[in-house]
């Protein structure tokens, strides 16, 4: 079969900016859940895209692990090479695909650091082997081989064993604060509805239709 032949048939209640709630956290706050309710296995799974000082561009998936009225919160080596691109040139953009709703949100923000508090409350809420984890990969960096990895771990278990795991110095959070943010819900005809909420300075929400 050849790929270009690949079609999806999408048979979708229509998405109206009637039928849509006036604070985008919210929306998505409804659509997470409904991801989440249709055993999409990780609902909380982004795609981040971000750009360095010389304008190359970078994506990759990372992880949901909050979302609030001042943004969407994932957590990273802050040595690794998502976290230069971020350092330089502090503003991204997420994309989350629910593929069995046929719907994708497009966020688009400035980005900021957690607070090492919050940074500290989620390592300590993290499994014992994650927070080894964090200890043993320098993110990014070139290593030999898996042996290097797993050799390293399990000295870190060794000197951590009957004691909390602390959180690197190097390890931390990042929130991305919504200027932009889309709604996109497949439909017949590729007639998809498309909506999408923009922030004033002021911080008051405009809600667009755009053509698909």
């Amino acid at each position: 079969m050849s790929i270009d032949a690949i079609r999806e048939n999408y048979d979708y209640p229509p998405f109206t900016k009637a039928g849509t709630h006036a604070d985008p956290i919210e929306q998505f706050r409804l659509w997470f859940h409904e991801a989440w309710s249709s055993n999409d296995r990780q609902p909380n799974a982004m795609t981040l895209a971000t750009c360095s000082k010389a304008g190359v561009p970078s994506a990759r998936t990372v992880l949901l692990k909050s979302f609030d009225p001042h943004g969407f919160v994932f957590f990273t080596n802050y040595q690794s090479d998502k976290a230069n691109d971020l350092e330089d040139n502090p503003i991204a953009s997420l994309v989350f695909y629910w593929s069995g709703l046929s719907r994708t949100v497009r966020i688009t923000g400035t980005v900021s650091r957690t607070t090492p508090q919050q940074t500290d409350a989620y390592f300590a809420s993290r499994p014992r082997d994650s927070q080894l984890g964090a200890w043993a990969s320098a993110q990014s960096s070139v290593v030999n081989g898996r042996e290097t990895l797993h050799q390293r771990f399990a000295e870190l278990k060794k000197a951590y064993q009957g004691r909390d795991i602390p959180t690197p110095p190097y390890w931390g959070g990042y929130r991305v604060h919504p200027t932009a943010i889309e709604f996109w819900q497949g439909q017949s005809s590729r007639l998809h509805d498309r909506l999408r909420y923009t922030q004033s300075d002021g911080g008051s929400w405009t809600l667009e239709r755009l053509a698909p």
